[in-house]
């Protein structure tokens, strides 16, 4: 995992929420993650994209929104599922989004 291609395209975006942007205060920064990736590839790829060592990383899956047809009343899910990733750094540390 040398590209760094491969490291933009773990880290999808930046999850921008209210909640987030609270956290972001904190130091805690979240991240809209492929689906295939684990906690290693999360430190790596921030390691290497923003410079900076992350202390803690948790990874979570949402779950998908479900929603009826209207036509046959079946249940159909409409959103995707997210996988988003925590990063907690030290105190001092920040990471700036352009």
């Amino acid at each position: 995992m040398s590209n760094a291609s491969v490291y933009y395209d773990l880290l999808r975006r930046p999850h921008v929420t209210e909640k987030a942007s609270d956290l972001s205060e904190k130091g805690v920064y979240v991240f809209e993650i492929n689906k295939l990736a684990n906690k290693m590839h999360v430190r790596m790829a921030v390691e290497k994209i923003f410079k900076v060592k992350p202390v803690k990383i948790a990874v979570t899956l949402g779950a998908g929104k479900l929603m009826r047809n209207r036509n046959n009343n079946r249940v159909q899910i409409k959103k995707q599922v997210i996988k988003k990733a925590f990063v907690y750094l030290k105190k001092g540390d920040k990471i700036e989004f352009v």
